[in-house]
């Protein structure tokens, strides 16, 4: 069996939307000849734990840990993570007053590319020590954080230099670097963002190939560099949607968000319908459940609270995968809110494609003409609609409302499949096997 190193951050029991796209292709990676080896730290900061991903680790893995230094948890302690206003979102254009704007400045400036630049010097080290006991025929670094790549460039420069032959380096972007959203936010010096700028562009021209997640990126991406760029997305696990179809809550219509729910994407016009709609017909307040899993922005509660919607939340807090997967799958409504950032039009969001899975109607709120409209549209499995436009989130709801009153429930978007995990390892595969 072949053995592919995977550098990551993020790995079970820390949960999250980071942690679930190596975790699933290694999971599925060993039927396919390959055996996982994933170097992740012994002692990570985790801002959510999930248990039930443990699952998901075959027995073929390998694990290696090693201590991570990293000052972001006193950064956080001083200049605040959110954590009592129930922010979840430090890195945001809403972010006012000179004590937000010094901590994105050290954010920023200090920490290049990111809070974990620390672990990358003493990771290459091991790692040198490591593959000379330990081949490897191929290396996958994912960020965000970034540092990950950071080691693998340093590894493979490490092992040339000693004149060891370096394995193939495939370099997975999650989310873009300089590109991403909250790039523009941090507060960079000039110097530092050309030093982020010369970092990003060293790992696209040294990686043997670039992954990337979403279309958009792709084409960012290879407009960039002449290393190849792949397209790979994230996806579902079919494990995880199996078995007969759910069963609504009897007496309930439910709107369901699941994942983390940022300020920067509150549906203000979402609430604003769903408020009118109260207003209008009395069973339909009686029957109307919010249900969010995952981390909530203090400022999404208050704003339904602020419709007058508040009996009809349901605040979850963050639920095991395996309870998440039922709750979207007994869902009305599967809410898809973006964030209202003009770079965010590239993203695909990692839940998409569980949405997708789960087969309910999917209402969206952000760019229409953006990566995660097309997906939806292509697979017939909902509608994006414009921060703006109450008139027509309204009409969406009111037409699922009238099809629960009926007894409808056919299920939505029979294109899942190719997003399928088994069949995105087979395109991770074929890339390792060239």
């Amino acid at each position: 069996m072949k053995r592919l190193l995977i550098i990551s951050y993020y790995w079970p029991p820390t949960g999250g939307s980071g942690v679930q796209r190596w975790v699933k292709f290694a999971k599925f990676l060993p039927a396919q000849g390959w055996q996982p080896v994933i170097y992740t730290p012994l002692n990570p900061e985790r801002l959510a734990e999930d248990d039930s991903l443990c699952a998901d680790i075959p027995p073929e893995a390998e694990i290696i840990r090693t201590p991570i230094r990293e000052p972001y948890a006193l950064y956080r302690r001083i200049f605040g993570g959110g954590k009592t206003k129930g922010e979840i979102n430090p890195v945001s254009r809403s972010r006012s007053g000179w004590k937000k704007k010094f901590s994105l400045f050290l954010r920023g400036n200090f920490f290049v590319p990111d809070p974990r630049a620390g672990w990358v010097k003493p990771s290459v080290k091991f790692l040198l020590d490591y593959l000379e006991a330990h081949p490897v025929d191929a290396i996958v670094t994912t960020g965000p954080p970034h540092s990950m790549h950071l080691i693998g460039r340093d590894l493979c420069r490490a092992l040339r230099r000693t004149g060891r032959p370096c394995p193939p380096w495939f370099a997975d972007f999650r989310d873009p670097w300089t590109r991403m959203f909250y790039f523009k936010h941090l507060e960079l010096l000039p110097w530092n963002r050309r030093r982020h700028e010369k970092l990003e562009q060293s790992v696209l021209d040294e990686a043997t190939r670039v992954i990337a997640v979403s279309p958009p990126v792709r084409d960012d991406f290879q407009k960039a560099t002449r290393t190849p760029v792949e397209l790979i997305t994230n996806g579902f696990d079919p494990d995880d949607f199996t078995g007969e179809a759910a069963v609504p809550d009897e007496g309930s219509f439910a709107l369901v968000h699941t994942g983390l729910f940022a300020a920067d994407g509150n549906p203000l016009n979402l609430w604003q319908a769903l408020a009118e709609l109260c207003r209008e017909d009395a069973s339909f307040r009686r029957q109307l459940r919010i249900r969010l899993a995952g981390k909530v922005d203090g400022e999404i509660v208050g704003a339904i609270a602020g419709a007058g919607l508040g009996e009809c939340l349901e605040n979850l807090g963050y639920l095991p995968h395996t309870e998440v997967t039922a709750l979207q799958r007994r869902a009305d409504v599967l809410m898809l809110p973006l964030r209202r950032e003009p770079e965010y039009a590239a993203v695909l969001p990692g839940k998409i494609f569980e949405y997708l899975a789960a087969r309910r109607p999917v209402l969206g709120i952000g760019q229409r003409d953006g990566a995660a409209a097309c997906v939806l549209r292509a697979a017939g499995a909902g509608d994006m609609f414009e921060w703006e436009d109450t008139a027509s989130v309204k009409a969406f709801l009111e037409r699922e409302w009238q099809r629960r009153l009926a007894g409808e429930r056919s299920p939505c978007s029979t294109a899942a499949g190719k997003y399928s995990r088994v069949e995105l390892t087979r395109q991770l595969v074929a890339l390792l096997n060239v």
